[in-house]
């Protein structure tokens, strides 16, 4: 914030547009980190946190907005660089009431503006606080699919295995995947899923609850039974993890081995909506500045 504030100490009107690559300028930032996007969406994060910072200053009443778009300092936020600080935080901008009553009208703070700046954390634009507390539900919840899947019994992995990769497009439809697991027989293979709903190219799966991690000479053995089938395509799918070898020899063959251990299983149950469901949905909308462009 106070970056912004002194990029516009001269009193002339700016825009947004304007004032980014001035302050990009300021932070030696790349092309990459200026191409660097949201995790929600394609917007640029110095873009957000750049318009987030002059939000903030509005409402201190340390800038100002004479017409839609445009900004400009205030004889307050004139005196405040007068001050010689070498931030400005939440806590600095707690001293106007401007300020605290955007903060009490954010109905319990629901953007995430919090105080942490006075805790010495970085501070988070609004749009990257719910990302991130996105990212911890999410982080929680698939903890708590992988424990229930463990507690599973052999067969019910199977009806999630057999789930999960039809709801990604693979197997024809349930009946027909369902059919396919567990009926190879082959050492080594679990099942055969088609690739598509023509069933042009089949896939081979090993899917198995493990305790320990997968170690190297299991995927080898996999690999010798895809060899079998005249086949270079597998998923090896289980609850627990793979050792370090067995991912390296699986990156370092010829054959396409996915390996999916228990965590990434969950995650994609969470993203294709297997055993789990909604609880609440939040949309998150912006200005439509070319509706408001004809008034």
């Amino acid at each position: 914030m106070l970056p912004l504030l002194e990029a516009v100490s001269d009193g002339n009107e700016r825009t947004l547009k304007e004032i980014i690559p001035v302050l990009a300028l300021r932070f030696k930032l790349t092309p990459p980190e200026l191409e660097e996007t949201l995790p929600s969406g394609p917007q640029p994060l110095f873009y957000n946190r750049v318009a987030w910072a002059q939000t903030y200053l509005v409402k201190a009443a340390l800038l100002e907005r004479p017409k839609r778009g445009v900004f400009r300092i205030t004889s307050r936020g004139k005196t405040s660089l007068k001050e010689g600080l070498a931030s400005i935080d939440i806590a600095y901008l707690k001293q106007f009431d401007e300020f605290n009553v955007f903060r009490a009208t954010t109905t319990e703070n629901p953007g995430g503006v919090t105080d942490q700046a006075t805790e010495g954390v970085s501070q988070l634009t609004p749009q990257e606080s719910l990302v991130k507390a996105f990212d911890t539900i999410q982080a929680e919840l698939a903890d708590e699919v992988l424990t229930a899947l463990k507690a599973s019994t052999d067969r019910f992995f199977e009806y999630v295995v057999v789930e999960v990769l039809v709801k990604m497009g693979y197997g024809g439809n349930r009946h027909e995947a369902g059919k396919a697991i567990g009926r190879s027989g082959d050492e080594g293979i679990d099942g055969v899923i088609k690739e598509d709903h023509l069933g042009l190219e089949n896939i081979y799966i090993q899917a198995k609850k493990w305790e320990g991690n997968v170690s190297r000479p299991e995927i080898q053995k996999f690999s010798g039974a895809l060899d079998g089938q005249r086949s270079k395509k597998g998923v090896f799918i289980t609850t627990s993890d793979f050792t370090k070898e067995a991912r390296n020899y699986a990156n370092s063959i010829e054959k396409k081995i996915v390996l999916i251990d228990g965590l990434w299983l969950a995650k994609l149950m969470i993203e294709f909506n297997v055993g789990v469901v909604s609880e609440g949905s939040y949309e998150v909308k912006r200005l439509d500045s070319d509706y408001f462009g004809t008034a």
